[in-house]
């Protein structure tokens, strides 16, 4: 057996020295178990165009697990359509769900280094919550991650990022990504 310590991510440290004193006092918590926490972190990336041309669909597992350090799971149709000549269950897309340490390590490369990376960026909106406390955003290209290898990458595609709270309400869950360090619009 190894007697290797394991290094906390960044991000969960900042979570439990600033982030729940900050709550705590600006939502007046009595108990530490409501003070919401990030509980996943949910990324999908659909490739319609894998129906026509299947590199598609590996070269986006490819870019997923760049990203994320993690294999994605391989999303299928639940319908066929004709009018896209889908047929049921086609590989259509990927997605990955992110938890613990390599969540927040997600989300702190996600907070530092590639939102500040997108072009003709403002701040991130702050009606993208579900009203259940998880914020929802999209990105429009994939290569706006240092992971990604431009030259690999043979068509730009987005993603959707879902982080998903345990808060109850979209103003606990905004107080609380804005204390973590996510960039919203003023």
């Amino acid at each position: 057996m190894s007697t290797e310590t394991k290094i906390k991510p960044r991000m969960r440290e900042k979570y439990f020295k600033n982030t729940v004193p900050a709550l705590k006092k600006r939502f007046g918590y009595k108990n530490d178990m409501d003070i919401p926490r990030l509980d996943k972190i949910v990324i999908n990336m659909g490739v319609g165009d894998a129906v026509s041309d299947a590199k598609l669909l590996d070269e986006a597992i490819m870019c997923m697990r760049e990203i994320t350090g993690q294999k994605p799971v391989v999303t299928r149709a639940r319908k066929a359509i004709s009018n896209f000549k889908l047929r049921e269950n086609m590989p259509i897309g990927v997605k990955v769900t992110l938890r613990n340490d390599r969540m927040y390590e997600f989300f702190d490369r996600l907070v530092a280094i590639t939102i500040p990376r997108i072009r003709d960026f403002r701040g991130l909106s702050r009606k993208s919550f579900d009203g259940f406390g998880n914020y929802n955003m999209g990105i429009k290209e994939q290569i706006v991650f240092l992971e990604i290898d431009r030259d690999k990458v043979s068509k730009i595609s987005g993603m959707d990022i879902c982080i998903c709270t345990t808060a109850n309400t979209n103003e606990e869950a905004l107080g609380l990504l804005q204390e973590m360090g996510m960039p919203f619009r003023k």
